[in-house]
């Protein structure tokens, strides 16, 4: 395997920021945004909920002395004015660069409360991991309500990423060994190698008919996204239901495309019910949960329809003697395994296998757009890593797992995309007990936010953050960096047991796409401006980038 350490120099700066990128620790913050600035420290103690010292509370500082919760700098204690703030100044759909501009003025820690939603902000590693070391054995995040009152009220089970304690573990430690664990990844990479293929046939096929310039060489100009999504629904499908569903054909299914507009639909509307009475909103039936609520039955509809004919044809390949979790000798996806081994209920494998699908379009297809504006804008970045693909594809003899294991840069650009455009742009956990953070008190049971769009453009956690640089995460650079907690820089996916459940299928089919393109497509790009991104529950660009494919 090479390694990994290659400095790419005069690379193109990656997407700034409004305001001033100074650095900000040690910096007293801005009374324009800061209410509560940090002041005095009552005997350099915590009392416990009884009066009692708290001796879980490690104590930090040059003095020893802890800050108390209610110190720690914040944006304003009215919640409800907070959110009509927000509302005015579009930072729902902003909100990335509100966290970056708050954690310039505030320092690195902040609090904030928007309608019935309180947090306390953290984005430095050494941070997350005290918050790591305390999340417990059932780790507790953020609970998207609005999703959970869906469920309520349509009376659908709830699947791991809404549940939380014992119940949450239990199912969690099932679903791993279909998803997350090696010998599951090796079942079903061959499935995403073969859409990948597809894409990538059906891509040249197109280049050819309507491109430019001589037969053999010539060159497409296009907005991916559309075929982007429909390569990240193709590829969910074959791998949870082990069946293709046709989307690379010329006319797609109605049925697909409404399943993904109602993702978009579901990822639009969630934002804006999380920090509104949103059971209210139910009550008078408002627009807004309407339109929510909707685009969640149409997703449950199209995969109980998947689930149905997966159910059929497991019962028939059973009825002829097919080996579990096959049929006619092929892996039947993970609804094939978990129904085989009959450890879920049937509903909860509905929940789950819902859940997965939904999660698994944009957040896949987005991230791939991005990839492929900066290898587009980055010639020299585009080509060490092709280079290294290359050798890595024909060493492997064409087993796309050892094809990946030879090509550390491909898994490098990947996390190179999601440092710069975090897909979540916060990672939640609520500690088990109290922590110090900043030498502030943190009590258990506080929701504490890991702001990744910061933390990914930070120069106190990276080397020139703004240059796209897939070597910085070879091993030899990850060994010297500086400060602590340097474990916790790519976190996209989320960390310890709580992490992202579709991580191994999202990681394996970004890279596999990007390989079978870097081997057929020389890609560039006709604006190397920065893109303008939005948040929608999702980071994403506001317009999607035009790419130029041309054939090698």
């Amino acid at each position: 395997m090479r390694s990994m350490s290659i400095r790419v120099t005069g690379c193109t700066r990656a997407q700034g920021t409004c305001g001033s990128r100074n650095v900000f620790f040690g910096v007293a913050p801005q009374n324009a945004l800061c209410m509560t600035t940090a002041g005095t420290v009552v005997d350099g103690k915590l009392k416990g909920r009884n009066g009692a010292q708290d001796t879980r509370v490690r104590k930090r500082g040059v003095d020893g002395r802890v800050r108390s919760f209610e110190e720690i700098p914040h944006t304003g204690k009215n919640g409800w004015v907070n959110l009509l703030k927000f509302w005015r100044e579009g930072c729902f759909k902003q909100l990335h660069k509100h966290m970056e501009r708050t954690f310039n003025a505030l320092g690195p820690i902040y609090r904030e409360h928007v309608g019935t939603h309180g947090s306390v902000n953290i984005m430095l590693p050494s941070d997350i991991g005290e918050l790591f070391r305390s999340e417990g054995l059932h780790p507790q995040r953020m609970t998207l309500q609005p999703w959970a009152t869906h469920r309520e009220t349509r009376q659908h089970s709830k699947g791991v990423f809404l549940k939380n304690g014992e119940e949450w573990r239990a199912d969690r430690l099932l679903l791993n060994k279909e998803v997350m664990m090696t010998a599951a990844v090796k079942r079903f990479l061959p499935l995403l190698d073969e859409v990948a293929r597809d894409f990538c046939q059906m891509l040249q096929a197109r280049v050819e008919r309507e491109g430019r310039g001589e037969e053999g060489k010539r060159s497409l100009t296009i907005d991916p996204s559309p075929d982007l999504f429909r390569f990240a629904l193709e590829a969910s499908c074959h791998v949870l239901y082990g069946e293709r569903i046709g989307l690379f054909s010329s006319s797609p299914s109605l049925e697909s495309q409404k399943f993904i507009w109602a993702v978009e639909q579901m990822l639009a509307t969630t934002p804006p019910l999380l920090y509104l009475p949103h059971r209210l909103l139910l009550r008078i039936g408002a627009t807004l949960w309407t339109q929510h609520a909707t685009a969640w039955d149409h997703i449950f509809s199209h995969a109980d329809a998947r689930i149905q004919r997966g159910y059929q044809r497991l019962s028939s390949s059973q009825g002829q003697g097919s080996k579990p979790g096959e049929a006619g000798g092929r892996y039947t996806g993970v609804l094939g395994q978990l129904m085989e081994k009959g450890q879920l209920s049937l509903d909860l494998i509905k929940a789950n296998i819902t859940e997965l699908m939904a999660g698994g379009v944009d957040t896949t297809a987005v991230p791939l757009q991005f990839a492929l504006f900066e290898l587009g804008r980055n010639p020299e970045v585009q080509e060490k890593v092709r280079q290294q693909v290359r050798t890595s594809w024909t060493q492997a003899g064409g087993d796309p797992q050892k094809a990946l294991q030879g090509a550390p840069l491909l898994k490098g650009a990947i996390k190179e995309i999601l440092r710069l455009y975090p897909v979540g742009i916060t990672v939640q956990r609520m500690p088990v007990k109290d922590i110090v953070l900043q030498n502030y008190h943190v009590p258990a049971g506080t929701m504490v936010h890991v702001c990744l769009y910061p933390l990914g453009r930070s120069a106190e956690v990276f080397e020139d953050p703004q240059c796209f640089d897939p070597g910085r995460w070879g091993s030899s650079r990850e060994a010297g960096q500086r400060g602590e907690g340097s474990g916790f820089r790519s976190l996209s996916f989320g960390f310890g047991a709580r992490q992202c459940v579709g991580r191994r299928i999202a990681e394996n089919e970004m890279q596999l796409l990007l390989m079978h393109i870097l081997l057929r497509f020389h890609i560039s790009v006709s604006s190397t401006e920065d893109i303008k991104t939005t948040y929608t529950l999702i980071l994403q660009p506001e317009t999607p980038p035009r790419i130029t494919f041309s054939k090698l």
